[in-house]
């Protein structure tokens, strides 16, 4: 059963100006964690929860979503680990969580800010050799560009293999249900951000993914207690990810979770159960 905490919204100023919220919730040494592609803070709000009773708990809408400013003309993982640098220096975090393309934030700016020394991440798309998929954004940008969102992210899920479910249909019946299904998700609780909104932010985490292509040797140098997570029913390019960044970062410790997916961590998947892992790795 989830335990009472009340939640606040906070906001700091990054370092061109651009104004980042976060929510937090719990008592504790403060932690932040980032979200992933087409999501924004409410998605992890119930790991949150999960860890409040033992954390505060600070769950970061990334540029472009939610609570904080846009994106900017001048995008880049740079911008992401300086919106990293302002909360930690605002809540004073040393310990740091990441799902996904936040997890490719979450490494690189532990490289640059020595004071996040607990550092753990879910599964980073992080590219090997062209592990990665990344050639359909093209067709994304073209169904964003035409007024489509809902084929874009058709295009984008079926594309990165990280839902079973569209993976198995045939893109002719998705093409059917997905408009209607984004339609229905346009009322959502206040303060949450609708899919229809997050859909085209998809295109800036792609661009983290192609930034940080054949990068992993820039990681040799994080100089933190590093936890590496993901689940056994997730696509391979994702444990290719995690088995280079293991054989990479000194000390890395590896933990592959039995039977969860990539959306282990958030709303959808059974973020109690990463909760756990997260609570002894940070202690």
């Amino acid at each position: 059963m989830r335990t009472a905490f009340s939640v606040s919204r906070e906001s700091t100023t990054s370092a061109d100006g651009t104004v980042i919220g976060y929510r937090r919730l719990g008592s504790g040494p403060p932690v932040l964690v980032l979200h992933g592609s087409m999501q924004a803070a409410q998605h992890m709000m119930r790991l949150a929860y999960a860890l409040a009773d033992d954390f505060t708990v600070d769950v970061v809408d990334r540029r472009g979503r939610g609570d904080s400013g846009p994106h900017g003309n001048a995008y880049q993982l740079a911008r992401e680990i300086e919106d990293v640098a302002a909360v930690a220096e605002a809540t004073g975090a040393t310990r740091i969580f990441g799902l996904s393309s936040g997890g490719l934030v979450t490494l690189y700016a532990a490289r640059s800010l020595p004071q996040l020394d607990r550092v753990a991440v879910y599964e980073p798309p992080l590219s090997v050799n062209g592990s990665a998929p990344t050639a359909w954004l093209d067709r994304f940008d073209r169904e964003i560009a035409a007024a489509e969102p809902a084929k874009a992210m058709i295009t984008a899920l079926k594309s990165l293999g990280v839902d079973p479910l569209f993976t198995r249909l045939p893109r002719p019946m998705l093409d059917l249900v997905m408009p209607l299904a984004v339609r229905m998700q346009r009322d959502v609780p206040d303060g949450d951000v609708p899919i229809m909104t997050l859909i085209p932010t998809m295109h800036y985490d792609i661009s983290l993914i192609n930034e940080t292509a054949d990068t992993v040797h820039e990681l040799a140098q994080l100089d933190a207690r590093v936890l590496l997570l993901g689940g056994t029913r997730s696509p391979q390019y994702l444990a290719t990810a995690l088995d280079a960044l293991a054989a990479t970062i000194p000390g890395a410790e590896q933990r592959m979770l039995p039977g969860l997916g990539h959306s282990g961590p958030d709303e959808d998947g059974k973020p109690e159960v990463v909760a756990e892992v997260l609570r002894t790795f940070f202690r």
